[in-house]
């Protein structure tokens, strides 16, 4: 059967399917997005969780700023998730992967660097990316580090750098500049969509065409590849062939399925920026959430991570109030001294707002009656609660947006003690509608989600 498929791409029939997308379409209503925002370092516990058992909460001091924001209906407040798998080991390097995997971390490097699984937002890119000229769309801060951290129990530090990992042993690599992130969206594209733009207009046409054409042009060059390979060396590995086949029949699909792109009507300008890093570190940050946020409003992809730090980040702060001139990393590592606690908690603090800001600025953008926030779900965290211990019990995580009907925000979730966050990521594969049984740890579902 699949040596059938395989002759099967020749060109002849390839062409014809040319003629099966020639007509672009978009989509009737916004698709869904899911989105994940990571910080670093962790938190001040008795400043996060919010005392009592009820299902609703009075804000606690680190959450102040989603509620200044107007934000605190529009997010669930999540509590005793964890990975067991990370349980005493190093307070970094292997945690920061499994906040999207669960897997357990191994100390290896280069070919033996492996993660134990792949992230939520790859598993979810794999089912639903090719509706989108991006598959998924990685952003951060910092430059992803080398070496090995021999002081902290012989892991490579490449673990600390990404969120997102294509398998256990493959990172995808994340965007830091900013205009080399905003091009990605408009300047892969042989004619780039604006938002704002009429979707009848003739410009939106070919660049919805220029959507497929690039997915056929793939199609094409692999069949041709294919054809080679198996005329001409024969003694290719039967596994190897398979994956080839397989390749192309997933690229054929999509071809038959084009995809349906979302075209909002209002305007959401952004200016390109400059050929350069932004010489603060607030400038950056702000102009890297605007990106992740023209990314999904202009439907360039619908699987997105941003890191606000790296772990270990040795980002400085001092142009907060209060906030000297050592690193975050440094500062998190208080130990109940009021001086460097105060840095600490600023920082903190910080990061919450710039999560408000994103959440705000989704919040206010139409599409169609619901707003982007309406038709998404953001995932805000980081992969240790206490920065100054290292624990893992108990993250700190937000989920925001309504996902269009499949979260029922404005509350706070109690799960069981100890419950997998794997839990949580198998819900939103399943909201994402990819079908799963299971992922990572996960024992089911995480309840009261809606």
């Amino acid at each position: 059967m699949l040596r059938g498929i395989g002759a099967a791409l020749a060109l002849p029939w390839l062409e014809s399917m040319n003629r099966a997308i020639a007509k672009p379409a978009t989509l009737k209503g916004p698709p869904l997005r899911c989105a994940f925002l990571f910080a670093p370092n962790g938190t001040i516990p008795e400043e996060w969780t919010p005392k009592g058992s009820g299902e609703q909460y009075e804000t606690t001091p680190m959450l102040k700023p989603f509620e200044k924001a107007g934000l605190k209906n529009d997010l669930l407040l999540l509590e005793n998730l964890w990975h067991q798998r990370t349980k005493g080991r190093n307070g970094h390097w292997p945690k920061v992967p499994a906040w999207l995997s669960g897997g357990y971390v191994e100390r290896g490097v280069g070919s033996e660097l492996d993660t134990g699984g792949t992230t939520v937002d790859q598993v979810m890119a794999r089912e639903l990316g090719q509706h989108t000229a991006l598959p998924s769309f990685e952003l951060g801060i910092d430059e992803p580090r080398t070496g090995v951290d021999n002081v902290g129990g012989g892991f490579p530090r490449i673990l600390g750098s990404f969120i997102s990992w294509r398998d256990p042993h493959t990172p995808v690599a994340k965007e830091i500049h900013p205009q080399h992130a905003f091009d990605r969206l408009f300047r892969t594209r042989a004619a780039p969509y604006a938002p704002g733009m009429d979707p009848d207009s003739p410009a939106a046409r070919q660049s919805l065409q220029a959507d497929d054409a690039s997915v056929l042009d793939v199609v094409l060059d692999d069949a041709k590849s294919l054809q080679k390979r198996i005329s001409n060396n024969d003694r290719l590995k039967l596994d190897e062939y398979l994956e080839s086949v397989r390749a192309v029949e997933r690229r054929i699909e999509a071809t038959l399925k084009p995809p349906k792109r979302w075209i909002n009507k209002e305007g959401f300008a952004m200016e390109r920026p400059v050929d350069k890093m932004p010489d603060q570190h607030a400038q950056q940050v702000k102009l890297m959430l605007d990106v992740l946020v023209l990314a999904m409003w202009t439907d360039s992809t619908r699987i997105s991570t941003m890191m606000l730090g790296d772990a270990q980040s040795g980002a400085t702060f001092d142009f907060l109030d209060g906030v000297g001139g050592s690193s975050f990393h440094g500062y998190s590592h208080h130990r109940e001294k009021e001086d460097k606690k105060d840095s600490y908690r600023r920082i903190c603090l910080w990061h919450v707002e710039q999560a408000a800001y994103l959440l705000s600025k989704m919040k206010g953008l139409d599409e169609g009656g619901s707003s982007l926030l309406d038709n998404s779900m953001v995932l805000f965290g980081s992969s240790i609660k206490d920065g100054n211990r290292h624990t893992e019990r108990d993250l700190p995580l937000v989920l925001a947006g309504k996902g269009q009907g499949a979260l029922r925000p404005g509350r706070r979730i109690r799960a069981p003690k100890e419950t997998p966050l794997c839990n949580l990521h198998l819900s939103l594969l399943h909201r994402m509608g990819v079908k799963a049984d299971k992922f990572g740890d996960s024992t089911g579902t995480l309840d009261g989600l809606s």
